[in-house]
């Protein structure tokens, strides 16, 4: 390298050096094993089944560990959530994209902590062939303070492989005073 060069490379490692130190560091979340298991087949047997189930095994109380063996088993493999919510200063749309295996590792701690039940209230079903959409709208209640903190809706994208129902997708969005549950999805 010539003489050139060397202050050059110098430089460009004190200001990596520099910019990393001044990142803040993002506190991680703690990693949650996940038991493979075989699906039950009455939870995959039927869209009504398979949604039921999704909202039985984020569901308990205080202390109690949530069946994340059961909830990979009504999943894709190469399932993705995606939460939609809005800043309530700037008003902008957030968008947060997770695996399943990124849902349990940020949510585990809090729910099993602070107890948490989500049920649905009401859910419409379209299916063509082997392909469904199914809108519920749901209310999310935490039972160490027993208040309702969130409702919304979530979108369960399905599918049917000959033997099983499969969810590929779950998108929801929260209620707001500007996004209220649709009229067909009011308990």
């Amino acid at each position: 390298m010539n003489n050139f060069k060397r202050p050059l490379v110098a430089l460009a490692g004190v200001i990596a050096i520099v910019v990393l130190a001044a990142i803040p560091q993002v506190k991680q979340t703690e990693h949650v094993p996940v038991t493979a298991i075989a699906p039950r087949l009455e939870d995959v047997s039927s869209i009504d089944n398979i949604v039921k189930a999704s909202y039985e095994t984020i569901s308990g109380g205080i202390g109690v560990p949530r069946q994340w063996g059961r909830d990979r088993s009504l999943y894709d493999p190469n399932v993705r959530f995606v939460s939609i919510s809005v800043d309530p200063k700037t008003k902008a749309i957030i968008t947060h994209f997770e695996s399943h295996q990124d849902f349990v590792d940020h949510s585990d701690a809090f729910m099993v902590k602070e107890g948490f039940e989500e049920r649905e209230l009401k859910h419409v079903t379209r299916q063509f062939g082997n392909v469904a959409t199914v809108l519920s709208s749901y209310e999310g209640k935490v039972a160490s303070t027993g208040k309702v903190v969130t409702r919304g809706v979530n979108i369960f994208q399905l599918y049917f492989d000959g033997k099983r129902w499969w969810v590929l997708s779950m998108v929801w969005d929260e209620e707001r005073d500007d996004n209220p549950l649709p009229p067909d999805l009011k308990p």
